[in-house]
């Protein structure tokens, strides 16, 4: 089992220079292969370089340039050259496939924010010792950097990123253990799904009320965009101290969110694996929540025009719907839990009692009424009963 963990780095003035100097030249490496790759492409039909050629040049850019190419560890390098032919293999799978896509572009100062090590101990070494209270990662130009270790990482340090997050830096690490003990059976299964106004509802009748932090935050988050909207668009290295000082609140902004998000979708996410052994839940199809619907023309205007209420779920998108399931499947594995998802389609239309299913059943958006029995009941727990049970039914399936 492969898990990723992520701590936070205390560098000392002289590290985040030199980490800043490290994104700066890795940046530079990958649009210099870029315009390589995209020149040869334009002019050459053949001998287009890839990524074996890419890194064959490494030892002769590296002694052009000891002072920064040669600085940094050669594997971090070509994690580089990687990463920007992974984004080539799919700009040519896409013109294969008859699309019309933009090359890869060239990133900028606010666009490379990431160095990957592919292998701890090949230019990067974390240092953990469990007498040791303080926790060190060396890096092959920078030293040893220390780390703000909240918790344990156990089995073996696989790979190691470094990464920027506004003025903050990041490490995250993959690390290879063995499967832990599965929790104790609990003897529940529940069917869950989006609750509409809420965030979930279940198969049991209970909700977990949407935490709305982008709503809440939505007049701050206005007001800082506006700010920095006062400003032209310059380069990075251009840009006035207001102007540093603008984008820095939208960033911290965007950030406290996203903790908020996370921190609201793990606690959820582990109150159902502790208390269930079985969970389905209907797949949302979250990119559909975000389109809205297609328009549809007006009794009175000729024109077409969105039906009323039209636009995405606003409780599901600002949860983070998405986010929350990804985290329930990984949740779910180390704790020896089976998740199983169900299609939606019909799921709020039939009755969980009779099993009529007519669109009749749906008088409004949030009330379930049977046409054939009257069974009356709130839609989403309606949904997420027929989702239990057609869960179950794969689950009982499986193991037959």
């Amino acid at each position: 089992m492969i898990r990723a963990y992520r701590f936070l780095l205390r560098p000392t003035v002289r590290q985040a220079q030199a980490l800043s100097d490290m994104l700066r030249d890795h940046r530079s490496l990958y649009n210099g292969a870029l315009q390589e790759r995209r020149d040869a492409h334009r002019h050459t039909a053949r001998a287009r370089p890839g990524y074996g050629g890419q890194c064959a040049q490494l030892e002769e850019i590296r002694a052009f340039d000891p002072q920064r190419q040669g600085r940094w560890s050669l594997s971090s390098q070509q994690a580089t050259l990687r990463r920007l032919d992974k984004a080539m293999r799919a700009f040519f799978r896409r013109l294969s496939l008859g699309d019309t896509p933009g090359w890869p572009r060239f990133r900028g100062a606010g666009r490379f924010d990431t160095v990957d090590f592919p292998r701890d101990g090949d230019g990067c070494r974390w240092d953990s010792t469990p007498h040791d209270p303080v926790t060190r990662l060396h890096l092959q130009g920078v030293g040893h950097v220390r780390v703000h270790q909240h918790r344990p990482v156990p089995g073996r340090v696989r790979t190691v990123s470094v990464k920027r997050e506004g003025r903050k830096w990041f490490v995250v690490l993959t690390a290879e253990r063995e499967r832990p003990e599965p929790l104790p059976k609990t003897g529940s299964t529940v069917g869950i799904g989006p609750g509409g106004a809420d965030f979930l509802a279940d198969s049991s009748g209970g909700l977990v009320p949407a935490p709305r932090h982008g709503r809440r935050a939505a007049a701050k988050l206005q007001a800082a965009r506006q700010a920095l909207s006062r400003f032209p668009r310059r380069r990075a290295k251009d840009r006035t101290a207001g102007h540093r000082r603008a984008a820095e609140e939208v960033a911290r902004l965007h950030g406290k969110l996203r903790r908020q998000q996370l921190d609201h979708a793990h606690k959820t996410a582990l109150h159902l694996v502790r208390t269930h052994d079985v969970i389905a839940y209907e797949d949302p199809r979250t990119r559909d929540t975000r389109k809205p619907p297609a328009p549809r023309p007006g009794p009175d205007a000729p024109g077409a025009h969105p039906p009323a209420g039209a636009g995405p779920d606003r409780p599901t998108t600002d949860a983070g719907w998405g986010v929350f399931l990804r985290i329930l499947h990984a949740k779910a594995e180390s704790a020896g839990r089976e998740v199983i998802t169900v299609d939606p389609r019909d799921t709020s239309r039939t009755c969980p009692r009779c099993g009529h299913l007519a669109k009749e059943n749906r008088p409004a958006p949030e009330k379930f009424c049977c046409a054939a029995c009257g069974h009356t009941a709130r839609t989403e727990t309606a949904a997420a009963v027929n989702v239990l049970r057609a869960g179950l039914v794969r689950c009982y399936a499986g193991t037959a």
